[in-house]
């Protein structure tokens, strides 16, 4: 019963989150998706992420970004893993890692993710951290 009330519980915090951000009230934003990204919730985790990616209601900090985005893309969440890609692709607040990038892509790709199934072939096609 209680594990019940606390999956509502998140899944509460992520909408009323995910709502702020439409009304660009971020602190609001921020509120909401840290409680649920503090229990786990990967697509909460992945909004923090993209919050501190884009410096939406908090300074832009890559490495933060890469932190939440980490944590999500480990739980299976397929945008966090391509964003995730990506930043080691550029080396935005992570060192840049050809192969660390085309992991996540590889990732993220074989979910469907179609961004990542580009980048992920990309790197094919100019040999970059790929056999």
């Amino acid at each position: 019963m209680l594990l019940a009330l606390a999956c509502a519980a998140t899944a509460g915090d992520v909408e009323d989150g995910a709502a702020a951000i439409i009304r660009k009230d971020y602190a609001s934003a921020l509120t909401h998706f840290k409680l649920a990204a503090d229990q786990g919730d990967a697509s909460a985790q992945s909004s923090l992420g993209n919050m501190y990616y884009y410096g939406e209601g908090v300074p832009q900090d890559y490495a933060q970004a890469a932190d939440w985005y980490r944590k999500a893309a480990d739980q299976g969440n397929a945008v966090a893993q391509f964003v995730l890609g990506f930043m080691y692709d550029k080396g935005q607040g992570v060192p840049q890692d050809d192969a660390q990038a085309a992991d996540w892509y590889r990732k993220a790709a074989d979910q469907g993710n179609a961004g990542a199934q580009l980048f992920l072939g990309l790197m094919y096609d100019n040999g970059q951290g790929v056999p």
